[in-house]
């Protein structure tokens, strides 16, 4: 068991002081692997928060009794997810966690609310519009009936996640743009006394166009996941369709696999 410790480096470090790692150097794990997964665990479960100084690299080698070239290794495998990043004359610093979400009936917003990533909304688009021909054929109306339009940028610790569009029959319910600021879509459909049941949803990737990465806060070409769903209440009535996009550095889903004999 490696302990970090110190008073002397708390003011540096001090998320990093209260935390232990358990390194099994008698594993066939590379030490660099097992101190990666750990850190990474930290920043997933917030014990290790966005802004966090981990210290520089020879700190960190005495602090763990490890090799300067296994704790290089180790944080840069980090700095590639875009877990960490270094600053010079500051030291190596954590950016944010990944969000990881399991493939449950479930809102981004309540995701995010229960994992403790502080999600905020800008709602940039809540208004009628005709339906378009997929529109219209995943909600069961006719092309160029009118249906609601709504579009939004979900955001965690201040940083752009997702952009999110979603079509919702025009007679559903109402939609006020300030609430939907401060909650999820979902949400806002069950205290409407709307019960969501099931949904089809189709997960994908594509690079980001130029638009999308400047509001994504990436590189045009970046990574993204995309995803779409159509969901239906509890009378098999399609609800909400969504078409959705996210970067994947910072967004991942997370489900199990069983097989069937």
């Amino acid at each position: 068991m490696a302990k970090t410790g110190g008073s002397s480096r708390a003011a540096t470090a001090p998320a990093l002081d209260s935390l232990d790692f358990a390194l099994d150097r008698g594993s066939p794990v590379p030490l660099y692997y097992q101190l990666a997964q750990q850190l990474e665990s930290a920043i997933e479960h917030g014990a290790l928060a966005p802004g966090n100084l981990l210290g520089n690299e020879i700190d960190l080698s005495v602090r763990l009794g490890l090799s300067r070239p296994t704790v290089r290794q180790a944080i840069q495998s980090l700095v590639d997810k875009g877990l960490l990043v270094r600053r010079r004359g500051v030291g190596t610093q954590v950016v944010h966690s990944q969000v990881k979400r399991g493939l449950d009936m479930s809102s981004l917003y309540d995701d995010l609310e229960a994992a403790g990533q502080g999600p905020t909304t800008q709602v940039v688009r809540n208004e009628h519009a005709p339906a378009s021909a997929d529109v219209a054929a995943a909600l069961g109306v006719a092309e160029g009936s009118d249906v609601v339009v709504l579009e939004r940028l979900r955001a965690t610790h201040g940083q752009p996640v997702a952009i999110l569009c979603n079509y919702l029959p025009a007679t559903l319910l109402e939609l006020d743009s300030a609430r939907l600021e401060s909650t999820g879509l979902y949400r806002l459909m069950r205290s409407a006394g709307i019960t969501l049941h099931s949904a089809h949803q189709t997960i994908g990737a594509r690079c980001a166009t130029a638009e999308e990465a400047a509001r994504l806060d990436e590189k045009a070409g970046a990574a993204l996941l995309t995803m779409q769903r159509t969901a239906y209440d509890d009378t098999g009535r399609p609800v909400e369709y969504g078409t959705h996009i996210y970067r994947a550095s910072r967004y991942a889903f997370d489900f199990q696999l069983l097989v069937r004999s």
